[in-house]
């Protein structure tokens, strides 16, 4: 019986990779506009490289890249980065298609909902309201509450205390194996595979279920719980 589902947002909900790419395309191209030299293509993978090296939320990313490149922050070039990043952003941060859908449905099953994101707390609530999913979610857990980031048990174990459910009956829905999966299975906490989400060419999760499509969590719960087929 499955009782509360806990969702990854990034790459799980939201298509983040499509949003991050195009606007640091964007960032790069504003920032060239106010002068910062270089080839684009360039400029855009020494950004990329930062990003994974120091992690995709990072906040001072532009800055990094200016220091590396100038010896200096130009706060004119820095602006105007920061600025065309925040416009694409707003305009390419998408769901992937069903995600209201399957959401409602958990909703009418009676299924209870958190997110567990290693992303700054502030920055999920930005992007679940803006995509207008505040409705399915009253609290959301994030690295900035314990200081660690997945695997770490102490997020999972938290979410457990926010739905009030048992490890054997709460499933986690992610798209990364390596913190997703393994920290859910880590506590006991059953597990999906955003397939669909996957960025890492991944062939073998660990997960329990795999899904192709957001809405395939609604018939693992069906089907986990004795409905009938819908």
């Amino acid at each position: 019986m499955i009782k509360g589902v806990i969702f990854d947002i990034d790459n799980t909900l939201t298509d983040f990779m499509k949003m991050k790419l195009a606007a640091v395309d964007a960032a790069v191209e504003g920032m060239m506009d106010a002068g910062l030299p270089g080839k684009k293509a360039e400029l855009v993978k020494e950004v990329m490289d930062v990003y994974w090296k120091e992690g995709i939320e990072d906040q001072k990313i532009f800055d990094k890249i200016l220091k590396a490149k100038l010896g200096r922050i130009d706060y004119k070039i820095l602006a105007s980065g920061i600025l065309a990043y925040r416009r694409s952003k707003n305009g390419t941060m998408t769901l992937y298609p069903r995600v209201n859908h399957a959401l409602m449905e958990l909703m009418k099953l009676g299924i209870k909902r958190t997110v567990i994101s290693d992303a700054p707390k502030m920055e999920v609530w930005l992007r679940i309201v803006s995509l207008g999913l505040h409705h399915y979610f009253d609290e959301i857990i994030t690295s900035e509450d314990f200081g660690v980031k997945k695997p770490d048990p102490k997020p999972y174990r938290k979410a457990l205390e926010v739905l009030g459910t048992k490890p054997a009956e709460t499933l986690m829905v992610g798209d990364w194996p390596d913190r997703d999966i393994k920290g859910a299975k880590g506590v006991g906490i059953r597990t999906a595979w955003a397939k669909y989400g996957d960025t890492f060419g991944t062939t073998e999760s660990g997960a329990d279920f795999v899904l192709n499509d957001i809405y395939d969590v609604v018939g693992v719960i069906r089907k986990e719980n004795g409905y009938a087929a819908n």
